[in-house]
């Protein structure tokens, strides 16, 4: 298996981390005793070389501090910067997790049913804001909501039972026969749609 040209078969996953490849699993992982800036802060340092020592020096850490700032702000949490991360709503603790898991650069991000659990109004505005922050990034979603799968997906992977079904854009997909009966729940009658 490679990444970026590199072999990643036996690698441990902060070597994998640090290679390209961020992740964010459907159980949020944050701190909740930090605020949300110090949640971001915590997602920079390693990519810019620094090890962890909790909170004594790293006020004077000027290039983490602006990376964690700037971090904060595109993923519209510059208002919350200093709520600790457990007073934050399900929505708002998702979405500094997302903002942890993009902190270190990394052009492979992959998520793991990142709007379990949110509303209607919350999964919109969460589509949005990860097509946003992962723009000119490769995202690779496993999500059962085929309207965040649509929504986020340049090109879409239907698997079932372990047999790739499709693996093409949104629209085609959406026509494909066999992923309608199987995937979407709506039986074919001939001649609606076409199989790819």
């Amino acid at each position: 298996v490679l990444l970026n040209g590199q072999n990643v078969v036996g690698k441990k996953p902060f070597e994998i981390n640090r290679m390209g490849l961020s992740r964010s699993f459907q159980i949020t992982n944050i701190f909740p005793k930090l605020s949300v800036f110090e949640n971001l802060r915590c997602g920079v340092l390693w990519s810019l070389g620094y090890k962890y020592t909790f909170l004594k020096f790293l006020m004077d850490l000027d290039d983490a501090n602006d990376r964690a700032q700037a971090l904060m702000e595109s993923i519209q949490l510059d208002k919350k910067r200093d709520t600790l991360a457990i007073n934050l709503t399900y929505a708002e603790q998702r979405t500094l997790e997302i903002g942890i898991t993009i902190a270190g650069g990394a052009q492979v991000i992959l998520l793991d049913e990142p709007t379990a659990g949110m509303s209607k109004l919350e999964t919109r505005h969460f589509i949005k804001l990860i097509r946003q922050v992962t723009e000119g990034k490769t995202l690779l979603t496993v999500e059962h909501d085929m309207d965040v799968v649509f929504g986020l997906a340049d090109k879409i992977a239907v698997v079932v039972y372990g047999e790739l079904l499709a693996f093409d854009t949104p629209d085609a997909v959406r026509a494909n026969a066999r992923v309608q009966e199987a995937y979407l729940g709506a039986p074919v009658v001939a001649g609606q749609a076409q199989e790819h």
